[in-house]
């Protein structure tokens, strides 16, 4: 018999995102043609979700676009950032690669000359950084969303393969596989803006109900292929999270779609 979901668990779910949705911190983006990359960044997006020029430490993001090898002023404003443990992506423009303080290399986007911001690999780029606590940044700055929606997708996707595969008790993955299905369900509506309230609720279960699915094939394949039986249940978990991550995501971009934008 299948495990249960405990009261306690979806508390733990419900005071997880009452936090997440209680930052408001900023996009804040400083250095050399910072109000050019937030005129392309900020379209369509919510009044103060980006600050050009504002403190590192109050952001839920520092972007600090170099001209060149790293400067002293360089230097101040990323030890601050990193001080204050707020993450960070540095936006490089020319072609020739420096070693940037406080930056890994991966926290890098390269800008080619002439060829303007690559907006779309900086949007990735911040969403790969935020990845959870992007959520309510992502609800007021369209340019992250749809990046967001991904990582958030295939970071659920990857966790529940995993506990499919290290959990061997039959039914007892069920309550961690629905908990975190309906976590990333719930981070996808924060993302888009869209409040989950009890009217939404019943097309929220439906997509949830999806997965349901596919766990229920899961069963009928471990019963038939019992030696990689621990292949098909992450995969399964993988796919069935990644089919209800992306049926919310569908119907939240659609619900968020008819909300006026500046």
């Amino acid at each position: 018999m299948a495990a249960k979901l405990s009261p306690m668990a979806l508390w733990g779910l419900a005071k997880e995102l009452r936090i997440a949705a209680e930052d408001t911190r900023p996009l804040v983006i400083s250095g050399p043609l910072a109000a050019q990359l937030d005129k392309e960044l900020s379209r369509g997006a919510a009044p103060g979700a980006v600050r050009v020029d504002g403190r590192p430490e109050d952001g839920a993001l520092f972007v600090r676009v170099l001209a060149g090898a790293p400067t002293p002023e360089d230097e101040k404003l990323l030890r601050a950032a990193e001080w204050a443990k707020v993450p960070v992506l540095a936006v490089q423009t020319g072609t020739e690669v420096y070693d940037i303080p406080y930056v890994l290399a991966t926290e890098v986007v390269m800008c080619s000359p002439g060829s303007g911001f690559p907006v779309e690999e900086i949007a990735h780029a911040i969403a790969a950084r935020l990845k959870e606590s992007g959520t309510g940044l992502a609800a007021k700055l369209p340019a992250i969303r749809e990046p967001l929606s991904e990582v958030l997708i295939e970071k659920f996707s990857r966790q529940n393969a995993i506990t499919g595969v290290a959990v061997f008790v039959p039914g007892a993955d069920f309550p961690v596989l629905t908990l975190n299905q309906i976590r990333l369900v719930l981070r996808l509506a924060a993302a888009h803006g869209v409040e989950a309230d009890q009217d939404r609720w019943p097309e929220v279960l439906a997509t949830i109900g999806a997965g349901l699915g596919f766990r229920a094939v899961a069963r009928q394949l471990l019963g038939a292929i019992p030696v990689a039986g621990w292949l098909v249940k992450g995969t399964v978990a993988y796919t069935g999270t990644r089919a209800v991550g992306e049926a919310a995501h569908r119907y939240f971009h659609s619900v968020a779609g008819e909300k006026p934008t500046r």
